[in-house]
């Protein structure tokens, strides 16, 4: 397959590149830093862009099979509590971009605490969430409303809390809302959950929690 990957720099989507190439497929990393990927392989396109550019996005979605989102923001607490966009306004960039394209399958991570998993979350989880989190998760909550209204072919990952570890490829991914519950999972088991489902077409039309 011919992946493109949407924030790919760091984190989750430097992990999926990683994977990927991995499993042998062409993928075209984008992102505002991408040139800075650390990762020499001929299957690999880096592509330096802002997911709200919507000439750049058009631009890069053009012949790929897949379309993973993997946008996050800094992990420093001004960034976490300040209201962001971002994700809504990527996804309202990307979705006419893919329809025109003719691209139809769609990953994207938002996370445990987002749409209807928020109320899965215990008192204790909420009380903590609204301190830290509640702002970029409304956006994320309105990414998934785009997402699941978009008529394409989406899956929606939610993970849980994201470690650094090793991928252990033994994770959980909790379909069924009454399943739904917080827990630890890495970055790289996060990857290997996207990949596989690109490249089953599984987990269509779902928002599975994913946690070790």
């Amino acid at each position: 397959m011919k992946l493109l990957v949407i924030g790919a720099s760091k984190g989750i989507g430097l992990e999926t590149v990683r994977y990927a190439l991995g499993r042998g497929h062409d993928v075209r990393a984008f992102a505002r830093s991408a040139e800075g990927i650390a990762i020499d392989d001929p299957k690999l396109e880096k592509v330096t862009g802002d997911a709200c550019d919507a000439a750049a996005v058009k631009a890069a979605v053009q012949g790929v099979d897949a379309v993973i989102v993997t946008l996050g923001l800094p992990k420093t607490l001004p960034a976490m509590m300040r209201k962001t966009t971002l994700f809504s306004d990527a996804t309202r960039v990307l979705l006419p971009a893919m329809k025109s394209s003719g691209v139809r399958r769609l990953l994207a991570v938002t996370g445990f605490g987002a749409g209807d998993s928020k109320a899965k979350m215990s008192t204790v989880e909420k009380l903590g969430f609204k301190a830290l989190l509640e702002r970029a998760y409304a956006d994320k909550t309105a990414q998934e409303r785009l997402i699941r209204e978009s008529g394409l072919d989406w899956t929606i990952a939610r993970p849980g809390i994201l470690t650094s570890t090793a991928p252990s490829h033994a994770y959980d991914v909790l379909v069924e809302p009454d399943t739904w519950h917080n827990g630890l999972i890495s970055r790289g088991d996060v990857a290997h959950f996207l990949v596989h489902a690109a490249e089953d077409a599984s987990h269509i039309g779902e928002a599975p929690v994913l946690i070790r």
